[in-house]
């Protein structure tokens, strides 16, 4: 059983039913007959159609809005793509507004010639409307779309470029960091050397290979991240040059386990943190001074820790955490991983401090 007849006229773009209901005496809708822009924005019209049992179009015009759709598609793609090549100017130039108040005409242009012209080939109709007026109509539809689809692509564009822009300054600013870092290591190495030459000339002398060693290292390594395994090594020669030094008075541990060896570390993140162990817990004591150095790791974080021996009530910078290597070190993991790495320095009840570094093992460029 169908709806009754009734009478369905248009009036601005509507539809208006006596009975308030779409549809004619079989219960299908009822086509307006009025311009080709008000079938376009009876947009309630459309849906009572699809929710019949069946598709309710014109003869030839799916077709029409298949073609469309597939054409003003590709075209969108070559706009979005190309409008980044006329960069936006600061301030904005009548040259970059000329451009494209020719461009969005021309670009719809091309989207419904190309359109008109498939169109017979695939069966499609306008449904007894004239081109002109359809081409007229069209044309401040696609010069809106013109517009959205160029502004996507300038936003898009403009992200992008800041990314890379964000991506050079933190690789800038790594590298001045490391650089900042290094003098302060070879200081402290160099500093060693002095202290040896009127004491024992011989080890001064092996103390010195060693630091050419370390600045060798030191200035060919440009890598933000290391394997632990390449970390440690470079640590070791670090600590037999202040075994040098110290003698008996430095006692270094180390549990790294061997499945860590792989792990990625920032470069010179573990020289810092044992540097400062010596320095500020071996340096100012007589007393033997053991550094432990040790290692964990769970499914998303590595832990590296190192302790140094000390007085209980002995004050000390290394405490803290305001020493130079300490706070490049802190700068370096916040470029590196945000908030996600941690760097604690903390005193020891028993005597001495414990400085832990915490690294996330998942990278963004592992997924």
């Amino acid at each position: 059983m169908g709806y009754a007849t009734s009478a369905v006229k248009i009036r601005g773009g509507r539809l208006h039913s006596p009975n308030g209901r779409m549809g004619g005496s079989n219960g299908g809708p009822v086509w307006p007959t009025g311009p080709y822009h008000d079938r376009v924005n009876t947009v309630f019209f459309l849906l009572q159609a699809a929710r019949r049992d069946r598709p309710h179009w014109a003869p030839g015009e799916f077709e029409s809005m298949v073609v469309h759709l597939v054409i003003g598609f590709a075209v969108a793609v070559g706009v979005f793509r190309l409008v980044p090549r006329v960069p936006w100017p600061r301030p904005l130039g009548w040259r970059f507004v000329a451009f494209h108040v020719i461009a969005a005409p021309a670009a719809t242009a091309l989207w419904l010639l190309v359109s008109l012209a498939i169109e017979p080939l695939v069966g499609g109709s306008p449904g007894g409307i004239d081109r002109a007026t359809r081409f007229r109509e069209m044309m401040v539809i696609g010069s809106f779309f013109y517009i959205l689809i160029a502004g996507l692509s300038y936003s898009a564009h403009g992200a992008r470029r800041a990314a890379q822009a964000e991506a050079i300054a933190a690789q800038t600013q790594l590298a001045t960091l490391r650089s900042q870092l290094q003098p302060h290591f070879l200081f402290n190495a160099l500093h060693t050397i002095v202290q040896l030459i009127h004491i024992e000339p011989r080890r001064a002398a092996e103390a010195a290979e060693l630091v050419a060693d370390l600045l060798r290292r030191t200035i060919e390594e440009q890598r933000d991240e290391v394997p632990l395994s390449e970390e440690w090594e470079f640590v070791s020669h670090y600590l037999s040059l202040e075994q040098i030094r110290f003698g008996d008075r430095l006692v270094v541990k180390a549990d790294l386990p061997s499945d860590m060896q792989s792990e990625r570390v920032p470069s010179f993140a573990l020289q810092t943190l044992v540097e400062n162990a010596v320095q500020h817990g071996a340096a100012p004591r007589v007393a033997p001074t053991e550094i432990a150095i040790s290692g964990t790791r769970s499914n998303s974080e590595m832990v590296i820790s190192v302790r140094n021996s000390g007085d209980r009530n002995a004050a000390s910078a290394n405490g803290n955490g305001t020493g130079t290597g300490l706070s490049r070190l802190r700068e370096r993991l916040t470029v590196l991983y945000g908030g996600s790495a941690t760097l604690m320095s903390r005193p020891i009840s028993t005597g001495g401090y414990e400085a832990v570094l915490t690294v996330p093992r998942n990278r963004p460029d592992d997924a």
